[in-house]
């Protein structure tokens, strides 16, 4: 059995969905099933579970307890969910403080372990569907901040990989898209799949904060958005080619996320 945290995550979902499909029995965890931040009831659940993903929004503080109590169950191996800032610092330093925080806890667990340093998804570009099905313009800040996207798949294939049979045990991987994108050419490409002429207008950070905020959202969403952001427009993210290396073909491309969810953009 292997048993995912944030089992409603874009990751946690495709990584579900690959093991459904090679029959490996899975168990997701989402908030609805309970609190990770105080894991204590997911006690019983860990029983007969051999491998578990690890995302740190989703357990939060309870990620020492968790841990504690997998060692206490029999769980063999965690593959961790971490981000690129750890060591290609951008942003806000507690956040990036946060993921390292979340390494160090599962790297001393006693559990056989991989962590993923994860670049900013593609994904995140959905954040953009609502304005481009209203009309044909992106309106955002920091539009040359420039990042190497990466398809949820391939993160998924090699979450995969390290969950059934520790075949990255004991490894820290980077893992990018395949080529560095600002948001103007991400919005162009995105309307390359869609069949429609897009463009990136640039507005103001404070704006883009006060639009977020107005949305009901927390202040550390605009806090972990623009701070990223800022730095990427002054230097890029970083690109790998760990993906390539591991799956053993090129790592899917920011145009092939655009095709795969053309629809959600009015494709």
């Amino acid at each position: 059995m292997i048993l995912i945290t944030g089992g409603n995550g874009v990751v946690g979902r495709r990584v579900t969905d690959l093991l459904h499909q090679e029959g490996v029995p899975v168990t997701a965890i989402t908030r609805a099933d309970g609190d990770l931040f105080r894991p204590q009831w997911i006690e019983p659940l860990l029983e007969g579970v051999q491998a578990m993903q690890i995302s740190p929004r989703a357990t939060g503080p309870g990620l020492e307890d968790l841990l504690t109590l997998a060692v206490k169950q029999g769980v063999r191996r965690a593959v961790l969910l971490s981000a690129t800032t750890v060591d290609h610092p951008a942003g806000e330093a507690r956040f990036a403080a946060q993921f390292k925080m979340a390494e160090n806890l599962v790297t001393s667990s006693g559990l056989e372990w991989t962590v993923l340093r994860l670049a900013d998804f593609a994904a995140n570009a959905l954040a953009w569907a609502p304005q481009l099905k209203a009309g044909d313009v992106v309106r955002g800040a920091y539009g040359k901040a420039a990042t190497s996207p990466i398809h949820e798949t391939d993160i998924a294939m090699i979450a995969v990989q390290a969950l059934r049979d520790g075949a990255h045990a004991g490894s820290v991987h980077t893992l990018t898209g395949p080529e560095s994108l600002d948001q103007h050419e991400k919005v162009r490409l995105i309307g390359a799949a869609v069949g429609r002429p897009l463009s990136f207008q640039e507005i103001s950070p404070d704006q883009v904060k006060q639009g977020l905020l107005a949305q009901g959202l927390p202040e550390e969403v605009p806090a972990r958005l623009l701070g990223s952001l800022a730095d990427y427009a002054r230097s890029p993210g970083p690109t790998t080619s760990t993906v390539a290396e591991l799956l053993g073909r090129p790592a899917l491309s920011f145009v092939d996320w655009a095709r795969d969810h053309a629809s959600a953009f009015g494709g």
